[in-house]
């Protein structure tokens, strides 16, 4: 289980209430400034009216604001349990579905898993000839984790304009300069890759750096490059470019990640013992024996009414209180906050895929840690 499943982890196994906010934070016209002046107050009159203390509105009209330096349109998930806001992520993009104001005895995931529907580490490197800046992003975070310089030789960075003998060693030179900047940086990239486990490395900037760094890499860092044409240490450019490139280029990625799991799904269901299985049931069953490794939630279940009960200990989840074995039942939550809470807490990984995408018209679907399939 990575870092930050683990985190999610201890927070379902914590008992409630939790409110749980998922809500637009955009502030980009006259009429969503007028309703993020009220976005506090019309959040904590609905949490007050489901119970919330005084101590988790308080956190939450704190929390509730918008978000500086991230362009519209842009959303923000809070989690507050006793007064502390234990999950504050700002989204950018436009709500994903429904937005979500509740207090639960159950914690609700869910917006974060819908909004940004996978989660790895990748690479921004921005370059110049006289070095770089390199970014740790993750896919379902902002801003990044972590950020570093790389300050190169500045001395003789102008190719010599003029003539005579000596301008061709001077030209040698400046590009001598210009490559070792450029190693430096690339050498960097293939660093944070190898310790991260990135997934893709986006590059910008100045167009003969991209050159340089881009020959300099390694091949497992050439392998997952993307090069975008935007430079931010240009004078006059915009930062927002190279964001929204960057965006597009971490959904592509996000896309064939989910077409090789959606792949993988229909050549298993094809097998005479597949290693997944398909239907609330048959993937409650899987989670309820910590078989399911992936489980694939159409992206519209979030806005069905079917619920299911989540437990206070294994087996987690149930279609029924017959099926808690002893463990205590926490009462019934939407179906897909139930699935998510019950993947997490037994080491699997929840993914939201498109409308339509799960064969069959199903609505989720589990790929398995074992070959058998799960019986009763």
């Amino acid at each position: 289980m990575t870092s930050r499943f683990h985190r999610y982890a201890e927070l379902f196994k914590s008992k409630g209430p939790w409110c749980t906010v998922y809500t637009d934070i955009s502030t980009g016209t006259v009429d969503s400034l007028h309703s993020i002046d009220v976005l506090p107050e019309n959040v904590c009159r609905r949490l007050a009216e489901q119970g919330a203390s005084k101590a988790d509105l308080a956190a939450v009209e704190r929390a509730v604001r918008p978000a500086e330096g991230v362009p519209d349109p842009v959303c923000r998930y809070l989690l507050v349990r006793d007064g502390t806001v234990e999950i504050d992520e700002v989204l950018p993009g436009p709500l994903a579905g429904q937005g979500v104001v509740r207090v639960e005895e159950v914690p609700d995931l869910t917006p974060l898993f819908r909004h940004r529907p996978d989660d790895f580490p990748y690479v921004v490197a921005e370059v110049g000839r006289d070095g770089g800046e390199i970014c740790l992003h993750w896919a379902s975070r902002v801003p990044s984790t972590d950020e570093q310089q790389i300050e190169g030789e500045t001395e003789h960075l102008k190719k010599f304009p003029g003539g005579g003998w000596s301008q061709g060693r001077w030209q040698r030179h400046t590009e001598d300069v210009w490559r070792r900047n450029t190693e430096q940086v690339a050498e960097q990239i293939d660093k944070v890759v190898a310790e991260s486990g990135a997934q893709l490395v986006v590059l910008a900037g100045d167009l003969r750096a991209r050159g340089l760094v881009e020959d300099q890499l390694s091949k497992a860092s050439r392998a997952m490059l993307s090069t975008i044409d935007a430079n931010t240490r240009a004078e006059g450019s915009r930062s927002a470019d190279l964001e929204h490139q960057v965006e597009e280029r971490v959904a592509e990625v996000i896309a064939h990640r989910q077409q090789e799991l959606l792949e993988r799904l229909a050549q298993q269901q094809n097998r005479p013992e597949p290693t997944a299985v398909s239907g609330v049931a048959p993937v409650v069953l899987a989670l309820q024996q910590a078989q399911a490794e992936t489980v694939l939630l159409d992206d519209t279940h979030l806005d069905t009414e079917q619920e299911l009960l989540a437990l206070d200990a294994e087996p987690w989840i149930a279609l029924e209180a017959s099926e808690a074995v002893g463990a205590g039942v926490l009462g019934p939550v939407p179906a897909d906050a139930a699935l998510v809470r019950a993947a997490v807490l037994t080491d699997g990984r929840p993914v939201f895929v498109p409308p339509g995408a799960l064969p069959h018209g199903t609505d989720v679907a589990a790929l398995l840690r074992w070959g058998a399939a799960p019986t009763g």
